[in-house]
């Protein structure tokens, strides 16, 4: 049997896990948390619970407006103001969530005989993995095939280390048991504007620090303003063009040191700046694996490196910080290695969803490769505010945007800016996988009311454009 052994059990590690087994090898996964690793237990599993806890309370801050009222004693009032958030009790649900989903990882684990070693592991060369035990115990093990899927640590300044108490990571936020009475984030990314949201929903003062002219500068700058403005809307402050370079605890306080000069003050403070792979001390360099100046694992479109048998997969690859890319890349590594037929990762199919208030899902092309004139295509952007389940659900922010090529109509990419875009983006992400052009898609049924019927709502209208003469 071919040896395969995978350091790292997230879901980059535990996919290839069950498809290397699946495929007949005899599998070994070193992790030295739990399966599922920081995806699970302390990343996205944990952060998308508690960021649904804040999507009821979203809903509860609009019952008013949708002629929901509580009545105590006597007296007519709002129902959000009713409502009690139990940080301790959400947390602890967070927490218990992400156990046992890996438990659940390490039973199937276990069903398909793949060996789980609970420890590090460091490569010996391309043909050897030395895995260290929980207890200091070393062992060799023969590797035919290794797969690296180590994940990354978040990144904290050097003038800013983060205790748990006050100042926090995103791994450390789930150590709350009460309401930050000011919340300071740091960094205006993915990971700060999650929180950022969750947290005002839950009724948190909070302040977004951002060193960039507007939230999430890595995505459609449409869905961004539509952010900004729901953020600012909602009476958070959002300190633009300011960086962070110190932060420091004063009593009961976080003091927060901008470069100008300034100072912000809060009870905590979360630190989202960023994460450095799990790439240093497991022996890449000896083995003949190339890195990247920032640590980062060199791979090609099949998760090789250029050590042969060994592959890489997930955030130390620094391809796409997603648990979808990493367990994709994961299981084309096991299917190329142990021969079976394997398409190479083709990162225009990727679909992504920013869990804020509203989500913004994107998939395929983006405007800034329009706007550059990278990609020739063109843009229809449709206001969630025409839709009627929209308005039935008190939903005034958002949008849907399609991108298609000018003279095909094929569909190449869009953006969805709504409650629970990630599920509404996956209609958009088939179109872009399968080439279907808007007349296509326009000629498809949805149901009425729907936040879906926007999407095909918008492909009519580029169909409108392509019967009227009128170019894409």
């Amino acid at each position: 049997m071919t040896s395969v052994v995978i350091l790292g059990g997230g879901p980059g590690g535990y996919e290839a896990a069950l498809v290397g087994a699946q495929l007949g090898g005899e599998v070994t996964i070193i992790e030295r948390e739990g399966l599922g690793g920081a995806s699970v237990l302390t990343d996205c599993v944990p952060s998308k619970t508690l960021i649904a806890t804040a999507e009821v309370m979203s809903t509860i801050h609009r019952a008013e407006e949708l002629g929901l009222r509580v009545w105590e004693t006597g007296e007519d009032s709002g129902v959000a103001s009713s409502v009690h958030v139990d940080l301790a009790r959400v947390n602890e649900r967070v927490m218990d969530l992400a156990a046992a989903q890996s438990a659940d990882i390490t039973e199937k684990m276990r069903t398909q005989g793949i060996r789980v070693i609970k420890g590090t592991g460091r490569l010996n060369g391309t043909e050897e993995v030395i895995a260290t035990g929980a207890d200091g115990t070393e062992e060799t093990l023969k590797a035919d095939i290794t797969l690296i899927a180590t994940g990354t640590t978040p990144r904290e300044l050097p003038s800013a280390q983060c205790d748990g108490e006050r100042i926090l990571n995103w791994k450390q936020v789930y150590n709350l048991t009460e309401l930050p009475e000011k919340l300071i984030v740091v960094g205006s990314g993915v990971t700060g504007a999650e929180f950022a949201s969750a947290y005002d929903e839950l009724g948190v003062d909070v302040v977004l620090v951002s060193s960039r002219d507007k939230v999430l500068p890595g995505q459609d700058e449409d869905a961004a303003d539509v952010l900004q403005e729901v953020f600012e809307g909602r009476g958070m402050e959002i300190m633009s063009r300011s960086r962070a370079t110190a932060a420091r605890r004063e009593g009961d306080e976080v003091v927060v040191n901008l470069q100008d000069g300034r100072e912000v003050r809060g009870s905590h403070c979360l630190m989202a700046v960023g994460a450095i792979p799990n790439t240093s001390g497991i022996g890449l360099e000896e083995a003949g694996v190339q890195v990247t100046e920032s640590g980062h694992i060199v791979t090609d479109r099949v998760s090789r490196t250029t050590a042969r048998g060994v592959y890489a997969a997930g955030d130390c690859t620094g391809v796409f910080a997603l648990a979808s890319v990493a367990a994709m890349q994961g299981r084309i590594a096991m299917w190329h290695s142990l021969g079976d037929a394997v398409s190479p990762l083709d990162l225009k199919a990727v679909s992504s969803n920013v869990f804020t208030s509203p989500e913004i899902a994107t998939v395929g092309v983006t405007q800034a490769q329009i706007d550059s004139g990278e990609v020739r295509a063109s843009v229809l952007t449709l206001p969630l505010k025409s839709n009627a389940r929209a308005k039935m659900q008190g939903v005034h922010d958002g949008f849907v945007k399609l991108f298609c090529l000018p003279v095909t109509g094929i569909i190449v990419g869009g953006v969805v800016v709504a409650p629970h875009a990630s599920e509404l983006i996956h209609s958009v992400s088939i179109a872009v996988g399968d080439r279907i052009t808007v007349d296509e898609l326009a000629n498809d049924f949805t149901v009425y009311p729907s936040m879906s019927g926007s999407i095909a709502e918008a492909a009519r209208q580029l169909h409108k454009r392509r019967a009227s003469g009128m170019p894409y």
